[in-house]
């Protein structure tokens, strides 16, 4: 499919089971250069059933996993459906859509992402463009991040680019190739506390304000071997149940001690990323977290641009998206340099209308 103008719906659900991001993109090629505008978007919140399975599924057998899979791509289809009659969307391209990881294990040679199946197309009567990072793993890559691609083609004007998700990650160009790597988990720690404290999530990091660093715990979180590795590098819920809920377990302090200590610890990993007087775009759902960010600012040298809610809230959908379109155009979608992959290459799969 080679033209300049697309028309598609991106879709990611992230770790941090905030729920279904969807947006309505329109892609421009035109001199050599992308463009984008955001035409329709919205989240679809995860109901408790929903959130119960997604943080469950790790633990499930494969009968059961493939049964969620069923289940989650029924689901996906639906609304992605209402979304389109919602907003009246007509001859759309393509949706691309990331589905929701499951496992996450790139060092084994696995990643699963559900609502994938070839289900999807036929219900949605749409041609669809998904799993994106099995191909991958497949050719030695860690699978993500996947984002760093968008960040060249829509983003290039920064130093850096930073997503406050689930996980934080960043990428920026490096002797001519982009190199980005996930740094620490972000709201799949601190949603699981403000939990605790009856909240979804500790708006502004009021809760985490309220609280008091433990310099014995952060001094723990500091050291961890993951820190010390050289990217290409990600991180899974695998690695959070197995390393930083037991750590933080095991402290026996306050939630909001550990919200507090673990905010800090996030803004310590985020400031140790950056260069001194570089520009950090940042998005994602933990850019509301207004203590975190302040943090931040306090300890690294840099200039924070925060672009409109839109792009803060979709970025991810929107890159999807783009993903998408590329794999349509046959075009490089995933980057060596990113993932650790054999090679650069064309990832994900159609399943034509």
């Amino acid at each position: 499919m080679d033209k300049t103008n697309y028309h598609i719906i991106g879709v990611m659900s992230g770790t941090s089971l905030d729920g279904i991001d969807l947006a309505e993109v329109t892609f421009n090629y035109s001199e050599k250069k992308w463009s984008f505008q955001i035409l329709a978007a919205e989240t679809i919140p995860y109901s408790s059933f929903w959130k119960k399975e997604l943080r469950k599924a790790i633990h499930y057998s494969q009968e059961k996993l493939e049964r969620i899979d069923f289940k989650y791509t029924e689901k996906l289809s639906e609304e992605i459906s209402k979304f389109i009659k919602k907003h009246n969307i007509l001859e759309i391209d393509a949706v691309c859509s990331h589905g929701h990881t499951i496992l996450h294990r790139p060092d084994k040679g696995l990643t699963y992402q559900i609502g994938n199946l070839p289900r999807i197309s036929k219900m949605l009567e749409q041609t669809v463009v998904c799993d994106f990072r099995v191909q991958d793993v497949e050719f030695g890559g860690q699978g993500a991040p996947l984002v760093p691609i968008g960040d060249r083609l829509l983003f290039s004007e920064y130093d850096y680019c930073l997503n406050l998700g689930g996980f934080a990650n960043c990428s920026f160009e490096k002797n001519g190739e982009r190199i980005a790597y996930d740094i620490c988990p972000v709201n799949i720690v601190l949603n699981k506390y403000a939990e605790k404290l009856g909240q979804d999530f500790d708006e502004g990091g009021k809760l985490a304000a309220s609280g008091n660093v433990n310099n014995h715990l952060l001094q723990k979180l500091n050291l961890l071997s993951f820190y010390a590795e050289k990217p290409p590098k990600s991180l899974g819920l695998e690695w959070v149940q197995s390393t930083i809920f037991p750590l933080l377990e095991a402290s026996k302090i306050s939630s909001e001690d550990i919200l507090r200590t673990f905010t800090e610890h996030i803004a310590v990993q985020l400031a140790n990323q950056f260069s001194k007087n570089t520009l950090v775009y940042i998005t994602g759902g933990g850019v509301y977290n207004s203590f975190l960010i302040e943090r931040l600012k306090d300890l690294a040298s840099v200039e924070i641009i925060i672009p409109s809610p839109e792009i803060i809230e979709y970025k991810e959908a929107l890159i999807f998206g783009l993903l998408g379109v590329l794999k349509l155009r046959g075009e490089v979608n995933c980057l060596a340099s990113v993932t650790g992959a054999s090679k650069d290459h064309s990832s994900g799969k159609i399943f034509f209308a």
